[in-house]
């Protein structure tokens, strides 16, 4: 049917036949507007119905699944567990960003980065230059500043003054030595040297590592607080952090003091000059 023959559609008739095998037949004659009105009332009346039934029913809990049909309990329950998802997804991405900066620290805890310090003043550029002509030499000089020049031997202070609770151990896991203090008292640098890490990790804490020369490392774990950032040069006995309880490997405010030699442990206590 086309429009046209739309346009001419006066009336509508509606043939009715009754069951029961009976030839009875009823017909209804409907103008256009009258049918249209009719259709349009029931649309109205299912509309209305099935509004009224989504909405007041818990017909729309099952059609529409989702937290609606949760009660305040479970919506405490699943706005924490988006929470703790929100809170693990930032931890992770803290330890990717912690673990890159221990790569660093070892690619810049080469000893030649120190070791071209001590080799820097050359004599080449003396003689117009007090300073040597060579920035390495105006660092080495700060470095050094107060402290007698080393080149192939190196010694180290005490990070700290107080009581060795737990000796040097490799064979038990324990790289280093354990200082009891209290927290807050300063932790200092035990020899001249740069910083290749200073962070938060999960295990130690706040942790400091600094490169010296002759391939030579020192790390201070379970610190409160870091005074120094990656990067940094440092005095021997200069302050770097203070001391603290931190990390879940420390079982009491102390600190841990470790002492490498061309990637492997020693027993600080055989180095230490005022041991």
């Amino acid at each position: 049917m086309n429009l046209k023959s739309l346009k001419k559609l006066k009336s509508l008739s509606i043939l009715v036949l009754l069951g029961g095998g009976g030839i009875k037949t009823k017909s209804r004659q409907f103008t256009l507007a009258k049918t249209l009105l009719i259709i349009g009332l029931y649309s109205l009346v299912f509309f209305f119905l099935g509004f009224f039934i989504l909405n007041l029913t818990p017909i729309r809990g099952i059609i529409f699944s989702g937290n609606s049909n949760l009660n305040p309990t479970e919506k405490k329950l699943m706005n924490d567990l988006n929470l703790r998802l929100i809170f693990i997804t930032s931890e992770l991405e803290k330890l990717k960003s912690t673990n890159q900066q221990l790569k660093d620290a070892i690619l810049l805890g080469d000893s030649t980065l120190i070791d071209s310090l001590n080799r820097a003043n050359s004599t080449e550029n003396k003689k117009d230059n007090p300073y040597g002509g060579s920035i390495f030499f105006v660092i080495q000089q700060l470095l050094l500043k107060g402290h007698e020049q080393q080149t192939n031997n190196i010694h180290f202070s005490k990070p700290v003054n107080g009581y060795i609770s737990r000796g040097f151990n490799p064979d038990n896991g324990h790289m280093g030595i354990d200082f009891v203090i209290k927290t807050g008292t300063p932790v200092y640098s035990a020899a001249g040297g740069y910083v290749v890490f200073a962070d938060y990790t999960i295990n130690d804490g706040y942790m400091i590592i600094i490169a010296h020369s002759d391939g030579y490392i020192t790390v201070y774990k379970h610190c409160s607080a870091l005074l120094k950032k990656t990067r940094d040069i440092v005095l021997e006995g200069e302050i770097i952090a203070l001391s603290g309880n931190t990390g879940e490997l420390s079982t009491g405010p102390h600190l841990h003091f470790e002492i490498w030699k061309n990637g492997k442990p020693i027993d600080p206590q055989s180095l230490l000059i005022n041991n």
